[in-house]
């Protein structure tokens, strides 16, 4: 591949993940007035644009948040999740071992 294809890739990359970041912004600030179950289809938007662009770790932890949207979870909670997936989608590790960092992350989220 020429380096101004990697570039390229790399530079779109960056896009997909300031538009991911700035998605949970904007679920976060709507999350304490919005029910939980209205920012389920929110989260599964993030969960399907890191999916196609390879978020590995992103697509991991979205399943974590829409479970707890799904146990009802909003407030100072869902705003710890949402922060694990800002991670999630920031990190540069995409390999299965970091989806596994992020899934335990996200089961002591669970259990606690």
């Amino acid at each position: 591949m020429m380096p101004q294809a990697i570039d390229g890739e790399l530079h779109l990359l960056d896009a997909v993940r300031a538009d991911l970041a700035a998605r949970i912004a904007a679920i976060d600030v709507r999350a304490p007035y919005t029910r939980a179950y209205d920012l389920k289809p929110d989260i599964n938007q993030i969960r399907l644009i890191a999916h196609r662009n390879g978020l590995n770790p992103a697509v991991t932890v979205a399943h974590f948040v829409d479970s707890a949207l799904s146990r009802g979870e909003h407030g100072a909670l869902l705003h710890g999740w949402l922060s694990v997936l800002g991670d999630a989608v920031a990190s540069e590790r995409q390999d299965v071992r970091a989806c596994e960092a992020f899934a335990a992350a996200c089961s002591i989220r669970l259990a606690g």
